[in-house]
Formats: C-alpha cells, structure tokens, sequence
C-alpha cells in the first residue's frame, strides 16, 4: 500500500510539473482598417522585481521578437525589488530592436522605475508614480554608499539613454538632491506623479487606459494585432519558490522532514514532505533560470553518497555527500548571503530536531535500526569470554611448580594455572581446588583443611 501511494506521489509531481510548462497568450485583435497590419505585444510586469520575473520577460520579449512584433508595450505595477533583477531586466530592454513603451498603470517604484527608463516612451494613467529608487538592504537599512553610488550611476545612464535628463532619475535614488519643486527637498527621494513626469519629460502622456494608450501610439487601426502575454504556471510558481523566506522555509522543511524519517519506520509522510520541499526548491529555481543541470548532479550525487554511507563504515562518504548537496544549493542561489542565511536556519532546525528525538525516541526505530548493533553477548544469551571451569571446586591434585602465589598444578591428569588463596605453596605439595573466579582458579594446601 505504501509503495503504490510513493508510486501515485510521483506520478503526480510529473503531470503538474508537465503542465505547468504550457504557456498561456491571448490575441486580441484590435479595429480592423484598410493598410498593413502591426503585431503589439503587451507584457505585465507586475509584483516585485526578482529573478522570476526576469526569467517571464527574457522569455516573452525573445517571443516577441521571434514573431516580429512591431511593438512591445509593458503594463508596469510594482512596487520594485532587486536591483541586480532590475538590471538584468534593463540589459534585456536595451537590447531590443523593436520600438518599446512604459505603461504605469500604477507604480513604477524603486526598481521599477529603472525598468521604465529603459524603455523607448512612458506613459502615466492619472494616478499613477514612479521614483523612490533608493537602494535598501533586506534588513530595511540603507545600502552601503558604494552600492548607493552604483546604483545612482545606472538610473541615470538609463535615463540618459532614451533622451531623458538624468538629474530627476539621480533624485529618485539619492536623497541628497534638492527638487523642492516637485516635493523631494533635500532628504528625500523623488517621485513623480504624470503632470511632474510630463513637465520634465519623463513620460509622454497621461492616458486613461490601454486603448487610449493605442491610439496615442497609433497603433489602434491598421488591422493591428495585439497579443498579451502571460506568465506560465511554471513562472508563477517559480517566482514565488524564490523568494527568500519562501525557500528559507521550503529547506527548513526538507531538513525537518528527512531527520524525521531517519528516526521513523519505513518511508513516509515526513519523507514526503522533505523531499517534496526540497524538489520545489529546486523546481523554483530551475525554472527561473538560476539553477542548472550540474546543480541537480551535485544533488543527486549527494544523496547517493549518504546513501552509500549507511552501508560503507567510515564518515568520509556522508561528509562528501553533505558537501555536494550543499554546493548544489549555493550554485542555484542567486545571492550567496541570503543562501548562507537560509541554510543556517535550515542546518539548525535539523540539529534542533535531532536532539528532540533522539532523546524522545532514542535509536531503536529507523534507519538506525539498520545501523547500529543492537546485540550483547551476554551470558544469558549464552556468549562467553573465556571457559568457565567451575567443574573443578573441590577438585584435588598435585602443585607442580611452586605457587608464589600463581603456578602450575595437576589436577585429575590436566595441567591448570592456578594461584593460591595467599599463603606460598611448595612444589609437589597436594592441593585442593577452593573456588572458581571467572578463569582464575584459587586452591589450598590440602594439609592446610
């Protein structure tokens, strides 16, 4: 029953894996006039700026150009993100050959105001922002002044690249730049809402929705097609597998559920749930294009090597295979502090869980079982040490060297290492066997009695 519910288990994980592969589009087809036609692709960028996300937009641009649009327009709703994200995100905008075009139909903050100045044209819907691009850390605290500089460098390149003026796309990331007149005075950063964007040439137009978007591109007549895209479930969920906390949690989990199952009986619910989180890291970041084949080697070889060690005695196997399952983890990282972060955590819920069981359970159920020996030799059980000669109490015979105390005597034709109670005993003198003590026969003088 077990074995037909691992085998349903995994039979499962490959059919939503497979699916989640199909990508999913829809055409629309905007008015149809005489005159040649134009293929526009619309693109969301949506959510924070991470790795996913670059992986759905390298894809979808490369489809775009494949099919030879004539136009990419990216609906922008952020709130930002990564800034090595954003600007992977900006080498892939720049180097498109096809006219391209920022909608904010809300925001376009932090790191995804860079992404919007890497585009050809903005345009703003009435209530929409963009700015405040400085660059925080993961604690909340202000980047150091060399990642501050950095960046502030390539917000403004970016502007500078479509025509823009850089010094608002600088104020966006540094706050020491006085704009009192467009509400950032010095200490703070800027944002611009559409009737500032316009005034210092920072967006083209204020528009209502994408229709009217169209129209002012002249892209709604001339049997224009339109196609949006959308990410795959694949890019979904490998967007939200990479989050941080999310796969801090997914290799807390795996580490939690295999040390469960080395202290429970066959492979179950616990095992499950750890490989389970373990293939869903991996899955996130495969899919998002920061782990590749080599990492799933590492890990494959790992578990075999720990495997292996469960059969083969010495610890170098187990160490080496820990070893490759950890490199494996830092090759599909993207940022190798926050990995290190999160298998720390991971490596102390394990030793946490270790102690707990093994104190509640001991190693008597498990994999351990199978490992350690459970055996004694014991008496009872009928294991002895050495021959137990308690026949011979009682038994006389000759001394045949002297006993000082220890020596040689005859007893009944065999020669037996004796020692006496204490007292000398000369050679040829009659003894008597007294006692039996493990294999230290004790005799006396038998003119002693």
């Amino acid at each position: 029953m077990r074995n037909n519910f691992i085998k349903l288990y995994i039979v499962l994980i490959g059919i939503v894996f497979s699916f989640s592969f199909f990508n999913v589009q829809e055409v629309v087809h905007a008015n149809k006039d005489d005159g040649s036609g134009k293929t526009v692709y619309v693109i969301p960028i949506e959510r924070e700026v991470e790795r996913g996300l670059e992986a759905f937009l390298k894809r979808t641009t490369n489809e775009a150009m494949e099919s030879g649009a004539d136009h990419i327009i990216f609906e922008i709703d952020t709130p930002g993100g990564r800034v090595d994200s954003a600007g992977q995100i900006g080498t892939i905008l720049q180097d498109l050959k096809v006219p391209t075009t920022s909608f904010i139909i809300n925001e376009a903050l932090s790191a995804g105001s860079y992404i919007a100045l890497n585009t050809d044209k903005i345009y703003f819907v009435p209530h929409a922002t963009m700015g405040a691009s400085g660059v925080i850390n993961g604690d909340g605290t202000a980047a150091d002044e060399k990642a501050q500089s950095a960046w502030k460098k390539r917000m403004a390149a970016a502007a500078e690249s479509k025509g823009r003026d850089p010094i608002y796309a600088e104020a966006m990331a540094d706050s020491s730049i006085d704009l009192p007149e467009y509400g950032a005075p010095e200490g703070s950063f800027l944002t611009l809402g559409p009737t500032d964007a316009l005034e210092v040439g920072y967006a083209e137009g204020i528009v209502n929705d994408r229709v009217e978007l169209l129209h002012q591109l002249g892209l709604d007549n001339a049997n224009a097609t339109i196609i949006e895209t959308n990410p795959t479930l694949a890019e979904e969920v490998a967007r939200f597998l990479t989050n941080p906390i999310v796969y801090s949690i997914l290799l807390s989990v795996a580490s939690l559920g295999l040390i469960v199952e080395l202290y429970s009986p066959g492979f179950g619910i616990p095992g499950i749930m750890g490989l389970t989180a373990l293939l869903l890291f991996f899955y996130g970041h495969i899919v998002a294009g920061l782990a590749g084949m080599e990492a799933i080697i590492l890990l494959l070889l790992g578990i075999a090597l720990i495997v292996a060690e469960l059969f083969v005695p010495g610890g170098i196997l187990g160490i080496l295979g820990i070893g490759a399952i950890l490199v494996s983890l830092f090759m599909s990282g993207y940022d190798i502090g926050q990995m290190s972060i999160s298998v720390g955590i991971a490596f102390l819920v394990a030793v946490i869980a270790s102690i707990i069981l093994l104190r509640r359970i001991g190693m008597d159920k498990g994999v351990f079982r199978h490992i350690i020996l459970k055996d004694s030799t014991s008496t009872e059980l009928g294991y002895v040490s050495y021959s137990n000669r308690l026949e011979l109490v009682d038994k006389e015979g000759i001394a045949v060297t002297s006993l000082r105390p220890s020596g040689i005597a005859d007893i009944e034709d065999e020669r037996v290492d004796v020692v006496s109670d204490g007292s000398f005993i000369d050679k040829g003198s009659q003894i008597k066997v007294v006692k039996v003590e493990g294999v230290r026969v004790v005799v006396r003088e038998k003119n002693n009695y």
